[in-house]
């Protein structure tokens, strides 16, 4: 059978012998750096990406993705607004809103949020409110119950539970006979809602129904604005600005990106850094790979000088030591994209195990977000480390091959 020379030989020079253990020792260092280099960065990088998927799971489960309003500050007739932007490319959903600024007043105890009067049945199609819920029910805001659903945060520092009634105050004011007061109203607290640490969401907002809001705010018919939710929210951006031209001037339509934008370029910029310095570990990896293969083409000088008189070319000789590197660099990169991939695929739950063996806990929701070690295996970060680890190797080949590529017979077998 047929075999290349240059691959034949490099095969060959993989091999360990009894008289080079040492130069065969350092190719195994060699090989197991570039699998450790890729199986790290493939796992920090899942780790990275599990936390960027909460963080936008419990921000856009909650936050406004596209929000459109007047210049007036109050809407008219937004159904048929909200028909018109639904079939725009896209939106997957609409539901109007009432927003307002207020003080929750319980047993002497204030507490300033942002009250925001929904429909419980549309509310669904923009947010995850409902499935928020840990106590009571989001169906229990009706209208004319006068029902509010507060976060679990803000109802622990006023002391509320399901059923208590808490006193809601807005800065809109009320003229009466003992002069110009804040309107209030009391309020059942039917539900409280849980999101997470980190947002302000539990602990500043409360949810009303969407006809007691108009009532409360004096706004008649009219809402502040409408809310769409997008099948792409990286793409906010885009349709914002499209639905902006295709609306008449009066209407106002802003994203996601102007309270939330900084912080999630923060975060791509944090992974990018990170891949960048943790791919330092595969180019350190890389470089012992060419002290590996310089070490190589010493030891096998005479080899180089009898293959050069039985008639082999330099390019010959250049390939057969790029062959041997780039079957470390190769072998390196697939023991490290298997172990990166394992650990990645499970860190969740190496995590957990070291918690309850050790009986601590690595993870606090009121520092992290989260309460666990989240991961999420992208498979386009594992080709771009591969890739990145693959070329690195055969860069480091380049050297030591064209150093061997230059050695002269006469000089190599001069004291042989």
């Amino acid at each position: 059978m047929f075999r290349p020379i240059a691959l034949y030989i490099g095969l060959r020079y993989t091999r360990a012998k009894r008289r080079n253990h040492f130069i065969s020792f350092i190719s195994l260092t060699s090989m197991l750096g570039i699998a450790l280099g890729v199986a790290v960065l493939i796992t920090v990088l899942s780790v990275m990406n599990g936390f960027d998927q909460e963080i936008r799971i419990r921000v856009f489960g909650m936050a406004n993705q596209i929000t459109i309003n007047t210049l007036g500050g109050m809407m008219q007739q937004w159904q048929k607004l909200s028909d018109e932007v639904v079939h725009h490319p896209g939106v997957v959903g609409a539901a109007p809103f009432v927003s307002g600024q207020g003080i929750l007043v319980n047993t002497g105890i204030t507490h300033p949020a942002v009250i925001t009067g929904v429909l419980p049945d549309r509310e669904s199609a923009v947010s995850s409110l409902a499935t928020k819920i840990v106590q009571g029910s989001f169906d229990e805001l009706k209208p004319g119950q006068f029902g509010v659903v507060v976060g679990q945060e803000l109802a622990l520092s006023l002391g509320l539970s399901i059923g208590d009634k808490v006193t809601m105050m807005i800065p809109t004011a009320t003229v009466t006979p003992m002069g110009v007061m804040p309107r209030f109203k009391r309020f059942n607290v039917v539900g409280i809602f849980k999101v997470g640490t980190g947002f302000g969401f539990d602990s500043s907002m409360a949810f009303i129904n969407l006809k007691d809001a108009q009532v409360f705010f004096q706004m008649g018919s009219g809402i502040t604005g409408l809310r769409l939710k997008l099948q792409d929210f990286y793409a906010a951006p885009r349709i914002s600005s499209e639905l902006a031209q295709q609306l008449p001037p009066v209407y106002q339509v802003s994203n996601w990106t102007d309270d939330y934008g900084p912080y999630f370029h923060a975060i791509q910029l944090e992974k990018t850094m990170m891949f960048l310095i943790l791919l330092l570990l595969v180019a350190i990896a890389a470089f012992n790979l060419v002290s590996t293969l310089v070490m190589v083409v010493t030891d096998k000088q005479s080899d180089i000088a009898i293959l050069r008189t039985l008639g082999a070319t330099p390019s010959t000789i250049l390939a057969i030591f790029m062959v041997q590197g780039t079957i470390i660099g190769v072998i390196g990169t697939l023991l490290g994209l298997i172990g990166g991939v394992c650990l990645a695929w499970n860190a969740t739950e190496i995590v957990n195990g070291i918690e309850h063996v050790f009986h601590v806990q690595l993870f606090a929701s009121g520092v992290y977000f989260v309460d666990y070690l989240p991961s999420e295996l992208l498979w386009s970060d594992v080709w771009r480390i591969c890739v990145s680890a693959l070329v690195m190797s055969l860069v480091a080949t380049i050297y030591p091959a064209w150093r061997a590529a230059r050695t002269q017979p006469a000089e190599a077998l001069r004291y042989e």
